[in-house]
């Protein structure tokens, strides 16, 4: 399947007011290697074993197979992850006929947010809310993988 999204910073706080729900993610790495990344996830009650490809230029798409796994499953794999795990907050909301995922990240990334859209076409148009920032669909410092490697609190800023 062909994942299609557009990566943002966030301005402000305000779209915590218009979220329709949140859940606390914890994710890590199996593989980060350019060409393909194999993710551990547990989001909420669930967990999810995630393959992603190497992302198109200009990382608006890439192949994403994703399989439900048992969160028993998902701690196990934890050992078996490169170092670097993610946690954060993920806020949905909706705006127009689409949804943004908002990710306020804790621990080591603590202080960045960063909202995504997925979408049908790389040039689909969508509504824009107002703190909705930068757009950072290229630049791979904001990919969770590159996240997990060099934090956030890391970078030279």
């Amino acid at each position: 399947m062909q994942e299609i999204e557009r990566k943002f910073l966030v301005l402000s706080q305000d779209y915590k007011k218009q979220a329709f729900q949140k859940e606390k993610i914890v994710q890590g790495f199996l593989s980060r290697h350019p060409e393909r990344t194999v993710r551990v996830r547990i989001k909420g009650s669930k967990a999810f074993l995630t393959i992603k490809g190497k992302s198109s230029d200009g990382g608006v798409s890439r192949f994403e197979w994703e399989k439900e796994i048992l969160v028993t499953e998902a701690e196990a794999l934890f050992d078996l992850c490169e170092p670097g795990r993610i946690t954060k907050i993920r806020h949905l909301v909706k705006m127009g006929k689409h949804v943004f995922e908002v990710d306020e990240f804790h621990g080591e990334n603590e202080g960045l947010t960063v909202a995504e859209i997925e979408l049908t076409a790389a040039d689909e148009a969508f509504d824009s809310p107002e703190w909705l920032g930068e757009e950072v669909t290229g630049d791979s410092r904001y990919y969770n993988s590159q996240l997990s490697r060099i934090p956030y609190t890391c970078w030279n800023k």
